[in-house]
């Protein structure tokens, strides 16, 4: 019996996670399908990533191909001894024709590929395409969770093999917590899969539409909150907002432009539990235009003043 390297037909490590190895097989599935691909030999490329994934994607079967060890691809071998035993559930080995697939085939019963490939009348089996699109939300759905439904139009083979762009209406929740640029699954609403293959699945790519108000970094918020030179100079209690309603802000007297004061779990809500923070941030507002009363009062006080902010 010939040995066949289903981790190097897949592209992928012998530790290769789960993830990894459904990764690899979706992407060389998509590659090498007879009815869209020209690569030269895309059937037999076909049959040999089909019966890699179905061994290396079962526990069972790729604890059992783990356990031949390792040879060069092509190379005659016979399994380690007490590997019948433990693996082979009664498979008789012959003069050295029988294939790789046919092997596991007899071991684990199913439709495995081996010489013959999938295609019993039906057609071979393929997982459907992974997509990922960008999600635009406002602070307060990715505080408050939200459902949003999609219209996204995606590419899918006809009947007669030939891609088309089929719209789609898809509805996914937005769980509270979400942050700008993460990443989130939707299992099953990819692309279809062909001939009994497993659906792909939708990655929607998290996007922060700009607020009027805050700035977000990571689970953190950042406000701008302008100040009169007074309520700076004197302190005051202002009231500012937040994304769960207004809060009264304490100014401590001499407070400066540029100050930042953390308003603990004021930010957006984490995926475990908690929240981020809220800092708003002092900036000195003056005012345009001033009444007879202000400018004679702002008078007096430059006379009178010796502080100077210039210290150069």
């Amino acid at each position: 019996m010939q040995y066949k390297d289903y981790y190097k037909i897949l592209g992928v490590k012998r530790e290769a996670s789960e993830d990894e190895i459904k990764k690899a097989y979706r992407k060389l599935a998509r590659k090498y399908h007879p009815d869209v691909s020209k690569e030269k030999n895309a059937e037999e490329k076909f049959k040999e990533v089909n019966e890699a994934h179905e061994v290396l994607s079962d526990k069972e079967k790729r604890a059992a191909y783990d356990q031949l060890g390792a040879y060069r691809p092509g190379q005659d071998f016979r399994p380690p001894p007490g590997w019948e035993q433990q693996f082979g559930h009664g498979v008789r080995f012959g003069d050295g024709d029988m294939d790789f697939g046919d092997l596991f085939s007899q071991m684990f019963g199913g439709g495995m590929g081996g010489a013959h490939g999938r295609r019993a009348g039906r057609g071979f089996a393929q997982a459907g395409q992974d997509y990922e699109v960008a999600l635009e939300i406002s602070l307060e759905e990715a505080y408050q969770g939200a459902e949003k439904t999609l219209q996204i139009e995606v590419p899918e083979p006809s009947p007669q093999g030939f891609m088309m762009r089929v719209p789609r209406s898809i509805k996914v929740r937005i769980p509270k917590g979400a942050t700008e640029g993460q990443r989130l699954r939707v299992p099953g609403k990819g692309g279809s899969g062909q001939h009994g293959g497993a659906a792909g699945d939708l990655y929607l790519r998290i996007a922060f539409l700009p607020h009027a108000w805050f700035k977000p970094n990571g689970h953190d918020l950042t406000l701008d909150v302008p100040l009169t030179p007074w309520e700076a100079a004197l302190g005051a209690s202002v009231e500012v907002p937040t994304l769960a309603g207004k809060v009264r802000l304490k100014v401590k007297p001499g407070s400066s432009s540029g100050q930042k004061v953390r308003l603990t779990g004021k930010g957006l809500p984490k995926p475990s539990s908690g929240h981020g923070d809220l800092y708003a941030v002092f900036q000195i507002a003056t005012p345009e235009t001033l009444s007879d009363t202000e400018r004679k009062l702002f008078e007096e006080l430059q006379q009178v003043s010796d502080f100077n902010p210039r210290v150069f």
